[in-house]
């Protein structure tokens, strides 16, 4: 749920009470407390009253407010990444453990709620579960540091402790702050001060989520912590603001300005006791009521009974809530890893997948008024949407709307995603990087293979089983070129065996040996064609150098960040080895190519492209120099603009204002 909606759920009405937030604080104060000290007013006195000064102490709630909702919006923007990417879940699984949080996270409000009205009240319940929501933080901090730990399983237990203390952390404290808030005003004199506290809160909530939302993925992705996105930062960071929070509160108690209200039960208690109630007397006496509730008047009384009686009308309508937030809450799980496969390039600056969510928040504060000022006097003028009801109904259908709307985007990105080797079938690109052409002729292929220089051929898939269902592995690469025009290659290539193992895409570089010969080597790792689930580019190094510069480094520089990669001595021949790197993902940019301080050349990297780069010695000639030939294109980058996402967002934030914030409304006026 964003925080414009469940921070409005607080505004309007504590978790377990079912009243507005105005209605709480306009119940008779009976004590001030300032300190330890305890004073008493009338009823008369404050209504005489006539000038009251503006509480002080809510600047400190507002502040408490502003770094909690910092800290947990900042997190969970991050957090369904952070499964798939270092947990190294599935997207299905990540996206299952993101919603059971989320649920824990709404579901906890009740138990702070209770705990708040019956036992601690509402300053000690906040006090108390801050200092679990800051452990929480910390644990979840902790866990992101994957050095520490030698197994993954430890790391992800951890995670789930830190995950499950921030939920009863949040939930905790949810029903209580902005009840909190409006305890420190005096009603009817302050009536004006509370609206504009609300408002204030309201702002000091979106402000929060808009800035962690936008900063905590730069932190993340940004940032490298032991060669790899920086996690523990990007969940420090959010740490940090909710201990600031806790130090905020703590600072307005030994400033002694809150004024603190005790405990005054809950009605949770009493509204389940009256249905469990009812329900008893009904199995146990024959007389026939108008309806059932009213059995219970007799222990509970009319008033409440027909409180319960209202409650449970509101309740089947809202049944389809649970709907709708199951399609909301995609923003930051579906909808997130949508974005990592789509081009967040603009301009300069590059959009990174997880900032998306920024949208939500700020089409709200946008769309809120442009609704409440254009959009409803202008429907009310054509007679529609006039009542609450239809304005639900339609905030519904706009959902579905928003997810039609998504699926359509997602039939065009899967356009741009790899195509997966079927099973019996391996895939081959054959690289030339003689400076002649060449003619293969693969065993593999009915036709013969031409190739200028520093061309590729990628071919489609081979199919490796024989007609009784036998794997096929051994193939055949014959290679033709003139001899003598083809720089200082004097020999030609035998025919090679290659070894083509299933669901597998090679690479098979036509090269040269130290004997000025013709090679064919099938290099080892095989291609990756699959996209990186953080959105980035992959690339990787094939190489064929002398054996004396396997010592070396290759580095990368770009304007963004370096990267540097490493010769292994593998598939040596003649003094020469022929092999390539493992991928690596890198910021989209552009890169100079340096071999121990000389520039072999420069290449560009897109989002979601994966990529082949080569370097060799240079063999147009009989010297030692060496020379990057190109950048070799394994799967295509994403071509579809992440800025396409905004259509959805903006229909599921209109179907948030229409169903979301006209229920809140709704259930005010059925309860008044």
């Amino acid at each position: 749920m964003p925080p414009n909606t469940e921070e409005q759920q607080e505004a309007v009405g504590s978790a377990d009470s079912g009243v507005s937030e105005t209605q709480v604080v306009a119940q008779p104060r009976a004590t001030k407390l300032l300190g330890n000290e305890e004073k008493k007013y009338s009823d008369a006195e404050q209504s005489t009253e006539e000038k009251v000064k503006y509480p002080k102490s809510v600047f400190f709630i507002v502040g408490n407010e502003f770094c909690e909702r910092f800290s947990y919006y900042g997190m969970k923007a991050i957090l369904i990444l952070y499964l798939h990417n270092q947990l190294k879940f599935s997207e299905d699984t990540s996206t299952v453990i993101y919603h059971v949080w989320a649920m824990l996270c709404y579901f906890t409000p009740i138990l702070g709620a209770i705990i708040a009205d019956s036992w601690l009240g509402r300053f000690k319940t906040i006090f108390y579960i801050s200092i679990i929501y800051v452990l929480g933080n910390a644990v979840l901090s902790i866990s992101a540091v994957s050095p520490i730990f030698t197994d993954l399983t430890i790391e992800k237990v951890i995670t789930f402790l830190g995950l499950l203390l921030i939920a009863l952390g949040t939930g905790g404290i949810k029903p209580c702050v902005s009840a909190f808030g409006g305890d420190q005003f005096v009603l009817p004199q302050q009536e004006k001060q509370l609206t504009q506290f609300f408002f204030v809160f309201y702002f000091s909530i979106n402000a929060g989520s808009l800035l962690s939302t936008f900063i905590t993925p730069i932190l993340r992705d940004d940032v490298q912590c032991f060669g790899d996105d920086c996690y523990s930062l990007a969940f420090g960071v959010p740490a940090i603001l909710m201990f600031i929070a806790l130090l905020i509160l703590v600072l307005g108690y030994v400033a002694r300005l809150y004024k603190i209200v005790p405990p005054q039960g809950t009605i949770l208690k009493e509204v389940s006791g009256c249905i469990r109630e009812a329900l008893r007397k009904k199995r146990k006496t024959h007389v026939r009521k108008k309806h059932w509730l009213d059995h219970a008047k007799e222990k509970y009384g009319e008033e409440l009974v027909a409180d319960v009686k209202v409650l449970l009308k509101v309740l089947v309508l809202y049944i389809p809530l649970p709907f709708f937030w199951a399609l909301f809450d995609q923003q930051g799980s579906r909808w997130t890893f949508q974005a990592t496969r789509m081009d967040g390039t603009i301009g300069s600056w590059t959009l990174k997948p997880d900032q998306m969510q920024v949208v939500n928040p700020l089409l709200i504060l946008l769309m809120i008024p442009l609704f409440d000022r254009v959009v409803y006097p202008l429907l009310g003028y054509c007679n529609l949407l006039k009542r609450q009801l239809p304005r639900m109904f339609t905030g519904g259908v706009l959902a579905g709307v928003a997810f039609i709307v998504s699926g359509c985007l997602e039939l065009q990105l899967e356009q741009t995603y790899p195509t997966a080797i079927s099973s019996g079938h391996s895939r081959v690109t054959l690289i030339n990087t003689l400076p002649c052409k060449v003619i293969a002729t693969p065993s593999w292929a009915d036709d013969t293979i031409s190739m200028t220089q520093y061309q590729y051929d990628q071919s489609k898939d081979i199919s490796i089983r024989s007609e009784n269902e036998m794997l096929l592995n051994e193939f055949k690469v014959e290679v033709n070129f003139t001899a003598g025009n083809c720089g200082n290659i004097v020999g030609k290539a035998d025919p090679y065996k290659i070894i083509l193992q299933e669901k597998t895409a090679h690479v098979v570089l036509i090269t040269a040996d130290g004997n000025a010969s013709g090679i064919v080597v099938n290099v080892d790792p095989p291609d990756d064609i699959e996209k990186s689930s953080s959105g980035l580019p992959k690339l990787r190094m094939l190489y064929n150098v002398e054996v004396d510069k396997i010592d070396s480094q290759v580095f990368l520089d770009g304007d963004i960040e370096n990267y540097k990669f490493n010769f292994t001595n593998i598939n040596s021949t003649k003094g020469f080895v022929v092999s390539g790197t493992e991928y690596q993902e890198v910021e989209p940019d552009s890169y100079d190519i340096f071999l121990a301080d000389k520039l072999l050349g420069k290449i560009d990297v897109k989002l979601g492209g994966v990529y082949d780069f080569l370097v060799q010695r240079n063999l147009s000639s009989d010297n030692e120099t060496y020379q990057d030939i190109g950048l070799f294109v394994v799967t295509e980058p994403n071509s579809i603009h992440m800025l396409w996402l905004i259509p959805q967002y903006f229909i599921i934030t209109a179907s948030e204002i229409m169903f979301s914030i006209t229920g809140l409304e709704f259930s005010f006026t059925q309860v008044m």
